[in-house]
């Protein structure tokens, strides 16, 4: 068992969205989420398979749960663990919880772990991390939290991520329109010098098609990762504007649909043995 306890340095050139709003965007959206949530699937599955096989964790923490999907699929992996699911947005965990799968339920920010020093063997975050502004102090609670030998796999999102979108917004006005990401070269420099070892480390474009802009837009406000950037236009977008942005769309499309590229970043990373 383990027991539960009771921060903003920017990406150069690079503003995310306030973490309060996060949590509440998300927390609003959980009973949607998991309804539109194909790229989430996909991307989470494919991190589970990068987790080494041999594997034995006798502590878990699926961080950044949201829904619990993966929290019931590392419960399945890992039957005799103990488990932890822990998320910034109370909503999601109120979700998450009658579903089971962890052994705690956690509200927390993974830039301040409410966890012991030494305390799990497995961190798993998919998708979840893109939201943490302060992305050495993640990487500093994950080496803290983990036992030696333990494993810190995650995927998160970089910039060229709804590429497509952001460059039709920026034909019609000069708002941020679309949620900015870190680049790659800043999730490679910030693990090297996280003081763990640096396993695996790449990004992997994943490409989702829709027969019209509207479905992509439904699709993030029902994940709850609409714009949440600061700055963003307040109140209504008119109709003209709208039109403008659906024109500009329609010049990427293919036979298979309006393309949306999400740009995404795997990380393996071990805490060395005492």
């Amino acid at each position: 068992m383990i027991e539960v306890a009771t921060a903003l340095m920017p990406d150069a050139g690079n503003t995310l969205p306030d973490k309060r709003q996060v949590a509440a965007s998300f927390s609003r959206a959980a009973s949607s989420y998991d309804a539109v949530a194909e790229l989430q699937r996909t991307v989470g599955n494919t991190l589970i398979e990068c987790l080494p096989a041999a594997l034995t964790p006798a502590c878990w923490l699926d961080l950044g749960c949201g829904t619990g999907y993966f929290s019931r699929a590392l419960a399945s992996r890992f039957p005799a663990a103990d488990g932890v699911a822990l998320d910034i947005a109370e909503g999601m965990l109120r979700h998450a919880r009658p579903q089971g799968g962890a052994s705690h339920f956690i509200a927390g920010d993974a830039e301040c772990l409410p966890l012991r020093d030494a305390s799990v063997d497995v961190i798993f975050s998919s998708l979840a991390l893109q939201w943490c502004e302060d992305f050495p102090s993640v990487l500093s609670e994950a080496k803290r939290v983990l036992r030696h030998g333990g494993v810190f796999a995650f995927s998160s999102l970089c910039s060229g991520t709804l590429q497509e979108l952001r460059d039709s917004w920026q034909t019609v006005d000069g708002f941020a329109h679309v949620n900015r990401f870190r680049p790659m070269g800043a999730y490679q420099q910030l693990c090297a010098a996280s003081g763990l070892r640096l396993e695996q480390l790449e990004v992997e474009p994943e490409v989702l098609h829709f027969a019209e802009l509207r479905q992509l837009t439904s699709e993030l406000k029902a994940l709850g990762a609409h714009n949440l950037n600061p700055g963003r236009p307040g109140g209504l977008t008119g109709r003209a504007r709208i039109r403008a942005l659906i024109d500009a769309y329609e010049r990427f499309r293919t036979p298979r649909g309006l393309p949306a590229t999400y740009q995404v970043v795997y990380g393996v990373l071990r805490k060395e043995l005492a």
